[in-house]
């Protein structure tokens, strides 16, 4: 009786335990590396294919994601953002820690090939505080236009990187998306 016990136990471990080995041979975890930062639930690989997560992944490069549950269609979007920083006439970069400055933002989009609603440019601290520069509804469906802020007074009260991050909204109910990013050094 024992034996037979021990058996059937063994033969159940023996299935349990090549299902599982299987299981992980047919998907297995990846990996994935943007501009040397690893990218969380990354994705998998599976019957040789690759295959990763689109709103972590068009996040990360800084993009636009759209659903159409009606069609199952994913749709990604990459404008190109140039931000620029100006302090008078002057181009705005490094600061010294404790200084107040003022300046205005200059970004230049193009090959934007979607409708937004509206766009964002905010200043976010060493500690990840944010401050909004400006905020406003756009109502153009060109796929290139200009933006500017009016002039900002911050005060970077801390050494660390201070990020300028643009964001868009592509309807009003959405969520703001991060298309683009520039860095201060304060020391």
């Amino acid at each position: 009786m024992k034996y037979k016990r021990l058996l059937i136990l063994l033969l159940v471990m023996s299935l349990w335990g090549g299902t599982m080995m299987f299981a992980d041979s047919a998907a297995q975890k990846v990996r994935v590396f943007v501009n040397g930062a690893e990218v969380e639930d990354a994705g998998i690989i599976s019957e040789g294919k690759t295959y990763l997560a689109v709103r972590q992944l068009a996040s990360t490069l800084q993009s636009l994601v759209f659903w159409d549950e009606t069609t199952k269609k994913v749709t990604v979007f990459k404008p190109n953002v140039h931000m620029f920083l100006f302090q008078d006439n002057t181009i705005f970069g490094n600061v010294n820690k404790g200084g107040k400055y003022t300046f205005k933002v200059f970004a230049q989009i193009d090959n934007l090939l979607t409708d937004i609603a509206a766009v964002k440019v905010s200043i976010f601290d060493p500690s990840g505080t944010e401050k909004v520069i400006q905020s406003q509804n756009v109502t153009t469906s060109k796929d290139n236009f200009w933006f500017r802020t009016e002039d900002v007074k911050y005060n970077f009260d801390s050494a660390g990187k201070y990020s300028v991050r643009f964001f868009m909204k592509v309807t009003a109910n959405e969520d703001w998306k991060l298309v683009s990013e520039k860095t201060i050094t304060a020391q």
